[in-house]
């Protein structure tokens, strides 16, 4: 008995001891990353390096911060280090005790932003990058850096342009989906902050930092949209989309989504005159009878001629959507395609509508930009006149600018073509009118400008 009461009591002593242990050892855990953090954010990193060990031996799971300011941590060690291989173990170790510790916490980002470490100081192979890219995508795309996403869809391309190129566009169109989707959702946030500059009034310190984030995060995820065709762009064309789709049309005909992107990609290829894309057409728009198949189908009806049918359908797919952002984008195809039939004040028109819609639609005053630059020879007596249907065309283009980041990098090469067909200074002072002075832009356009000169 007296054994026994000896030996619970040793056990009650043992949990009593351990647990103290614990309880001292999270206290340390504490004081040391209390200590971590601001040598941290002092920018005492070799001060915050022995504590920064510490934690990631004893308290791995504490805080995320132990591996997100570690990253730096290890990075600028890295840049002195004498022995790299010993500090990129360093490095890789933050990345992977991070994954460890705290798997849901921006995996995506983490496996990117460790593909792109290694690939700025070639420390790994082409294939190892790629790997690291591949489990961020199947993750999360939109997380990863933009550069990266170039990367991992010209990996893509590359291993399987002719042996499977449905799973390139397959991979294309999984990327913009998830783009456009955060596209749409920044336009939304930065809509009624933009709606507020537009008007002149002050925004508070947060609404100058979200405004600031949506911006540069639309930028970014715009600049992935061009980067993205550039590439694709060699093996999508209409010789090689319609034996692919003809191929796999029995297998996919009840396909909704494998249809809308069939559809989606001759449309966008201009492959809509061939046969088979009526035959996608019509099996779309019975696998799903929406507004994107029905504006489809409109083309369709355009094509053989019904005309009359064809707005009827435009307007019925029109009336089916819901969300404004999307009806803008009807719009949008609508003005095209007047602009394609020589129409364009109804285009002018339509892409107005597209704008009311969606006021920070910067893709539509980037379409009205260019009707207006296609007008040169039609809108003008003389060089002067004819000169300044760029002027209108620059006005556009610069509030496409203003009001859609994530197409700027597309119209700051449309303002650099424009200003430069912008008159001469010659040609102005032989007109007689001076830099400034108010001007009508005539015939269809019919929009006053200020007389700008191209600085020749």
């Amino acid at each position: 008995m007296k054994r026994r009461i000896i030996l619970i009591a040793n056990v009650f002593l043992f949990l009593g001891t351990t647990a103290l242990t614990a309880q001292a050892t999270k206290q340390e855990c504490t004081i040391k990353y209390n200590l971590f953090k601001g040598d941290f954010q002092a920018k005492k990193y070799d001060e915050a390096y022995t504590n920064w060990i510490y934690l990631m031996d004893n308290c791995p799971d504490l805080s995320v911060n132990i591996y997100k300011f570690g990253e730096k941590l290890a990075k600028e060690r890295f840049k002195k280090a004498a022995d790299k291989q010993t500090a990129l173990a360093l490095v890789n170790r933050v990345y992977t005790q991070r994954l460890e510790n705290f798997p849901k916490r921006n995996p995506a980002k983490v496996h990117s932003d460790q593909a792109s470490f290694l690939l700025k100081n070639k420390l790994a192979s082409e294939a190892e990058v790629f790997t690291l890219l591949e489990k961020a995508y199947n993750i999360d795309p939109t997380k990863m850096g933009v550069k990266n996403i170039y990367r991992y869809f010209q990996g893509i391309t590359d291993r399987n342009k002719d042996s499977n190129p449905q799973l390139v566009f397959d991979t294309y169109d999984d990327v913009l989906e998830s783009v456009s989707e955060k596209l749409a959702d920044y336009t939304k946030k930065r809509a009624p902050l933009q709606a507020k500059v537009d008007a002149g009034q002050e925004l508070d310190k947060k609404e100058k930092r979200n405004l600031k984030a949506y911006t540069v995060n639309s930028k970014a995820l715009g600049q992935i949209e061009g980067g993205l065709d550039a590439i694709i762009e060699e093996i999508s064309n209409c010789d090689r989309l319609k034996p692919l789709y003809a191929r796999d049309f029995e297998a996919n005909k009840n396909n909704e989504k494998w249809l809308k992107r069939a559809v989606s990609r001759m449309f966008n290829k201009e492959c809509t005159e061939d046969a088979l894309f009526e035959k996608l057409v019509r099996a779309y728009a019975e696998a799903s009878p929406s507004a994107d198949a029905y504006s489809f189908l409109a083309k369709v009806l355009s094509n053989n001629g019904d005309e009359a049918g064809a707005e009827k359908m435009k307007e019925k797919a029109f009336e089916l959507e819901t969300d404004p952002l999307k009806k803008a984008n009807f719009k949008l195809k609508f003005a095209q395609n007047a602009k394609k039939k020589g129409q364009k004040s109804k285009a002018r028109k339509l892409a107005r509508e597209a704008i009311a819609l969606n006021p920070n639609f910067g893709k539509a005053y980037l379409f009205i930009a260019s009707l207006y630059a296609s007008s040169l020879n039609s809108c003008g007596k003389d060089e002067f006149e004819k000169r300044m249907t760029f002027v209108a065309a620059y006005n556009k283009a610069t509030r496409a600018a203003a009001v859609d980041p994530s197409i700027s990098s597309t119209a700051r090469k449309f303002l650099r073509n424009y200003k430069a067909n912008f008159p001469s200074k010659k040609v102005i002072f032989t007109k007689g009118v001076q830099v400034g002075d108010p001007f009508t832009v005539k015939c269809w356009i019919n929009e006053s400008v200020k007389v700008a000169s191209s600085g020749k």
